[in-house]
C-alpha cells in the first residue's frame, strides 16, 4: 500500500508560478510510475485529465496543454513528487491529484491522494 498526500495548491493570477508537492508513504520502494492529474471544475471523474507522470528511469509525459510550462520531478530521497506549474492559465484551474503504480506506466492510477485545490484568476 501507497499514502500520497498533495500540497502547495493555492490561488494565483495568470502568469504566476505554483510548484505542487506529494509526499508518498508506505511501499514506496515498488513505486515505478507517478503522476499528476487534474479534474477541473463542472468535470466528472471519469473527465480527469493526465497533467503529467514520470517513470523510475526518469522518462516524463505531458499533456499537451501544459508542455512547456510544467515540469514533472521526482525527489527519490525525499519520496516526494512535485509539478512546477509557470506560466498558469485560468484553464488550469482543477483539483490536481497526485498518483502512483507498482508497473511502468505513463498512465498511473493505482493509488491517489486527497486532492489540492489550484485555482487561476484572469
Amino acid at each position: 500500500q501507497v499514502q500520497l498526500v498533495e500540497s502547495g495548491g493555492g490561488v494565483v493570477q495568470a502568469g504566476g508560478s505554483l510548484r505542487l508537492s506529494c509526499a508518498a508513504s508506505g511501499n514506496v520502494l515498488s513505486i515505478l510510475s507517478m503522476g499528476w492529474v487534474r479534474q477541473a471544475p463542472g468535470k466528472k471523474r471519469e473527465e480527469r485529465e493526465l497533467v503529467a507522470s514520470i517513470l523510475s528511469g526518469g522518462r516524463s509525459y505531458y499533456a499537451d496543454s501544459v508542455k512547456g510550462r510544467f515540469a514533472i520531478s521526482r525527489d527519490n530521497d525525499k519520496n516526494t513528487l512535485y509539478l512546477q506549474m509557470d506560466n498558469l492559465k485560468p484553464e488550469d484551474t482543477a483539483i490536481y491529484y497526485c498518483t502512483a503504480e507498482f508497473i511502468e506506466t505513463t498512465v498511473p492510477n493505482d493509488y491517489w491522494g486527497q486532492g489540492t485545490q489550484v485555482t487561476v484568476s484572469s
